[in-house]
């Protein structure tokens, strides 16, 4: 399996479209550390009143951030050097974080805008992650875990608040758009 992703990578980065390269390294930086994330959850509470957007698309952003960290270093799987299109990080590969935030991002925030804009969000995560491989600075298995690991996050998160809005007999003031009412 390793040797499959390590030959993946290699031929994404030696088969790359020299007209994108400026393309995929913007989408990496805008993926950095989520900030394209936040702006977008300040947008719909700005453009579709959902209040609680930025502050659950903080905390899936921290935490996928974090645990994606961990797991960097709890696995110190070493980063490839095949002609990288950026600087290589000095932090381990797997997870990749640009994948674990923004999917756990784009996942809480698909819950408050319209479904047509949520499938949006999915493409820009999907498009942020593969950058990283495309760059030359992960391995597609890091991508799927870091997209996996963000989906968990997102799930998770949303269960969560679910059950305390249960126990504490509230219900979510923020129904997503599009869709018949529902509890988080």
């Amino acid at each position: 399996m390793i040797g499959v992703d390590h030959r993946l990578e290699h031929w994404v980065v030696t088969h790359r479209v020299g007209w994108l390269d400026w393309f995929f390294i913007f989408l990496s930086r805008i993926g950095s550390y989520g900030l394209v994330w936040l702006v977008l959850a300040a947008g719909a509470v700005w453009l579709w009143r959902r209040p609680a957007a930025l502050p659950l698309v903080l905390a899936a952003d921290a935490l996928a951030d974090g645990l994606a960290t961990l797991g960097k270093f709890a696995i110190d799987r070493r980063r490839p050097h095949v002609d990288p299109l950026v600087h290589v990080p000095h932090t381990p590969s797997f997870p990749s974080g640009h994948a674990a935030t923004s999917f756990a991002c784009a996942a809480t925030l698909a819950r408050f805008v319209p479904s047509r804009v949520g499938v949006l969000l999915y493409v820009l995560a999907a498009l942020i992650a593969f950058s990283r491989v495309y760059l030359g600075v992960h391995y597609p298995l890091d991508v799927l875990a870091g997209c996996v690991l963000g989906l968990v996050i997102a799930t998770a998160l949303r269960l969560s608040l679910a059950r305390f809005a249960f126990r504490s007999g509230s219900r979510p003031s923020a129904a997503p758009i599009g869709r018949r009412s529902r509890e988080l």
